[in-house]
């Protein structure tokens, strides 16, 4: 099946079960993958037979940037969902990255990862 990757989508979001993560927020980075047939948007050259990214990118980053959650896998479930409503798609893989994760140690993110396929 082909695939449409985006990758390292950088956000500004308030997710977090700590107040000072609230109330400053912290960077969150977003890689989707999106499973669909892109065999007539190719032969096509037509948007309308794919799906239209930038507008996709849109309301990632709403979820992301706009609104609240304590849990990054509520931020996951909630883009997996919008992914899954675009027509074309079959399945989807959702990697919410939290680079600056409140956790003394020495680490490059904490993440979750959800994949999902339509019925």
């Amino acid at each position: 099946m082909d695939k449409i990757i985006m990758d390292s989508m950088e956000f500004w979001g308030f997710h977090g079960v700590f107040p000072e993560e609230q109330l400053k927020g912290q960077p969150f980075i977003v890689d989707v993958t999106l499973w669909l047939d892109l065999e007539k948007a190719g032969n096509t050259d037509d948007l309308q037979e794919t799906v239209h990214y930038g507008e996709l990118y849109d309301k990632i980053k709403y979820i992301v940037e706009q609104k609240r959650f304590d849990l990054i896998e509520a931020v996951a479930k909630n883009i997996v969902d919008v992914v899954l409503e675009e027509e074309r798609v079959t399945r989807t893989l959702v990697r919410v990255k939290k680079p600056q994760a409140p956790i003394k140690g020495k680490f490059n993110y904490m993440a979750v990862e959800m994949e999902r396929e339509k019925p």
